[in-house]
Formats: C-alpha cells, structure tokens, sequence
C-alpha cells in the first residue's frame, strides 16, 4: 500500500540539504543527449549549478562543447569512452594520444573527476571489450601519469550493469559469476585497489522487478514488510540496499571490501508503454525523492552502515531520440525547457517537508544552516488533495498554449503566472500551462474529466509544487 501522503513522500530538497554532502559523496546527473530539443550546453551548465543540487555530472562521451560548457563551474565531470574504442587503448601510445585530444585541452578548467572506460562492458558481452577493459585502464592510467601532475587526481574506472552475479541468492551470500571471477572481475577490482579508484556500478531496480515479484513498493522505497536475509540476519526495506550490498559481498569475497563504490546510473522512468505498470510518475517520484534522501543522509545499507555512495541518477532530462520502447524515452527529471517532469527533490529552493511532524512545513532558503517551523498547511478537500493536473510529457507547446489560452479564458486565477507572479518562473509554455491547467482542475473539483483537455492532460498524485509556486 502506498502509506505515504504527498507532502511526505515528495521532498523539496534545498541549499540546506545540499550543504550536508561530504568531501567524498556527491550526487550527480547523467547528461545525456539523443534528443533533438535539448538546450545548449552553456545553459544546461548554467541550470546545473543554479538550480540543482548536482554537484557532479556524468556524460557519454567526450563532447567538447558540453566540457568547455562546465569549465569554471566547480561542477566535477565523469566522461566516457565508448566499447568500440577499448581494444585499441590497450595500447600505450594511443592511451596517451587519447589523453591528449580529450582531457589536456580541458582539466582543471573542467574538472573532470573520472574516466569511464565502456559502459557495461560485461552486460553486451563482446570478447574484445571485455579482454581489452584492465589494459585501457591501465594504460590510460600511465597516460595521466605522465601527463603531469595536474592530472593525477582524474581516476579510471569502468561502469557495470548488475548481470554479475552468479545465480539468484540473498545479499550476503551473492557472487560474482563463475565464468568471470578470475579472469575479469578479480583484475578489475584489482586495479581499483592499486589504483584507489572506485568500482561503478550500474543499479536499476526498475530492470529487477522479475526477479522480485513485481514487488514495486520495495523497489521504490516505499513502506512494505522488507526482505530477510536469514543468512546475515538482515531485513531489507528496499531493493537499492540489496542491490549494493550485493555488490559489497561479492567483492568482499575476492577480497576487495575496501574498494569504494560508486552509482554510476539509478533512476526510474516516468512513462511507459500501455500495460506497463511500473513505469509512471508517482514510482519514480518516490524512487528518485527517497534515493536522493537516502544519499544525502548518508546511512548507508545494513551491510555498510552510515557509508556514503556517490550517486549519479539517469537522468537528466527526457530524450526523445532514444530508440527502444517508450520508457527509454522517460528517464529524466526535466523537460527540456528545465520544467520538472515531477517534484524529486533536485532543485535547490523549495519547500521541504517535516517528516517528524507531517503537518508542518519547513521554509528553506539559500543560506540558512536550518529550516524553522512555520504554520501549519491547510489541508485540501479530501477528494482532491492528493490529485493535480499535468501535460503528458508527448503534449506540444502549440497544444499547451490552447490549453493556456483556454483555462485562463475560464475565470481561473492565472496571476501567479504573469508578470511578476511567484509562478512566472521557468518562463515556458509547459510550465505556465502545467499551471492553468491544474487550477481549471481544481475549479471543478478534480473531476478527471476536466483535466482532458484534448487528450493533453493526465491526473496525477505527484505535487508539481516547486518554490514558492504553489499548486493548490
């Protein structure tokens, strides 16, 4: 059962929660880019630093424009080298020439933090790749080297989806698969000591639900009976935890307990194909808002109390060019326009809710150490407080702005949303209609007939609230 109430669940995480991360965890956003409507570079950098609460950013490739876009920043920034290009680095010499065309012309400027050498090499299982994956590393690690001493703090490292495990266990007995154990993942984590760079892990407990009975509240952290490992004697509310600390005792188990891990890749997508359950806002507004929780507060999973995860969540914003089914096409917390698909947690300002006393609300500005109580929120008529009207995220700015023209035309208050209003920001046609469109809903008393709008319009539990824009 979904026991949470909207004001809990969803978590307007500001400055002050920002302020909480240490020198050695970070949250971060994947970058990606097969779309056709994505802002420039310059201003995805820009929303980035003053909007989020990213620190970090990972990318898939090696873009030039997107790394002189982040340069001055303080953003730190993980690249990545394609599998194709794997056997060739092995090479010394072509190590250093990659070096040299992709970092040199950009750190420190750009800080780039990590490179990731393939993506989930193990997962497309191409022989060369996965032969060729410790000598790139390597040999891109003395690249650096003798680049100088500049870039000696850029780390190596490689991202691995979850298809590692031998067999089907609980957390505490899981092992890396047989077939790989000595000759891939032991050189690997190997390495990683050596070399103090951390072992990347590609988490997803969307893509594990099969193996959980479809269980979607343990997979989105919400409130079930947990998972027991009679084996550790450990209970597990939910499926990140398990998905980690399988990784730690297989590495424990070659022993490699003091490698540090990192989440390459986490999120949940917003929409999907019809009879795909799992895939909608409210799952991944409580996935998304409770990891970013979960990372910030540092408590780690029962096998590793209060360790923190650097954590790069998938992803930024929707691309519309991504080929597959319609969920590779929902991953990202923003439109491209910088609207929020939904509330996550990832911009700075906002309100943030007192979870100890679910009644209260906290105000959260940049710049104070802690949030005060301020009065109670008046609750909402029953039938409507837990529904609000959005864009479906396929709806065209021309169809947005029929639906704005038209439920402004209405008698509905749309002030907030015009010159000097507390809406007015971001200054789209989605976000001003995502407005209008909400407030005609409410005027007729979250009737879900009047959140239509020509097919345009869909119902939602998530509060789309953001700052001082409230959504009532």
């Amino acid at each position: 059962m979904k026991s949470l109430t909207s004001l809990q669940l969803f978590l307007f995480l500001s400055t002050t929660v920002f302020n909480l991360f240490s020198s050695t965890a970070a949250i971060g956003v994947n970058y990606g880019m097969v779309a056709d409507n994505l802002p420039s570079p310059a201003k995805v950098a820009n929303f980035i630093k003053t909007k989020t609460i990213f620190d970090s950013v990972k990318i898939f490739d090696t873009n030039p424009n997107v790394l002189r876009a982040f340069a001055n920043t303080g953003i730190t920034m993980t690249v990545t080298i394609p599998n194709g290009e794997i056997p060739n680095l092995a090479n010394e010499g072509a190590a250093s020439a990659w070096v040299n065309a992709n970092i040199q012309p950009f750190h420190p400027q750009t800080k780039i933090k990590y490179i990731s050498v393939g993506n989930e090499v193990v997962l497309l299982d191409n022989p060369a790749h996965i032969n060729g994956l410790v000598p790139a590393m390597k040999a891109l690690t003395e690249a650096l080297r003798k680049a100088g001493p500049q870039f000696q703090d850029i780390k190596v490292t490689s991202a691995h989806a979850l298809n590692m495990f031998q067999g089907l266990t609980v957390p505490s007995l899981a092992r890396f698969r047989i077939d790989l154990t000595e000759t891939f993942f032991k050189p690997v984590l190997q390495f990683h000591q050596q070399n103090k760079s951390p072992f990347m892990i590609n988490p997803y407990p969307y893509f594990e639900l099969n193996v959980m009975s479809n269980n979607i509240d343990f997979a989105v952290f919400r409130k079930t009976p947990g998972v027991f490992d009679p084996a550790s004697k450990k209970t597990y509310s939910n499926a990140l935890d398990s998905l980690l600390d399988k990784t730690y005792s297989a590495m424990s188990a070659l022993g490699f307990a003091d490698v540090d891990i990192v989440i390459g890749e986490t999120g949940w997508p917003s929409l999907g194909d019809p009879g795909n359950k799992a895939a909608d806002m409210d799952n991944a507004a409580s996935y998304n808002g409770h990891l970013i929780r979960k990372i910030v507060s540092g408590v780690g999973t029962p096998l590793m109390p209060n360790r923190k995860f650097e954590t790069y969540i998938f992803a930024l914003f929707n691309e519309n060019q991504k080929p597959g089914p319609l969920t590779e096409k929902n991953w990202g917390l923003f439109q491209p326009d910088f609207s929020p698909v939904y509330t996550s947690g990832a911009l700075r300002d906002g309100l943030q809710p007192n979870l100890s006393n679910p009644g209260f609300a906290v105000e959260v500005k940049p710049g104070q150490p802690l949030p005060k109580p301020v009065q109670p929120m008046p609750a909402p008529p029953a039938d409507t407080a837990k529904k609000f009207c959005v864009p479906k995220p396929e709806a065209t700015d021309a169809q947005l702005q029929n639906n704005l023209d038209y439920a402004c035309g209405q008698g509905i208050d749309c002030r907030p949303i015009q010159a000097g209003g507390v809406c007015v920001e971001p200054a789209t046609v989605r976000s001003r209609a995502a407005f209008a469109m909400n407030s005609y809903f409410k005027s007729k008393l979250g009737v879900d007939s009047a959140c239509d709008f020509s097919g345009t319009g869909q119902v939602t539990t998530v509060d789309p609230s953001y700052g001082n824009c409230r959504y009532v």
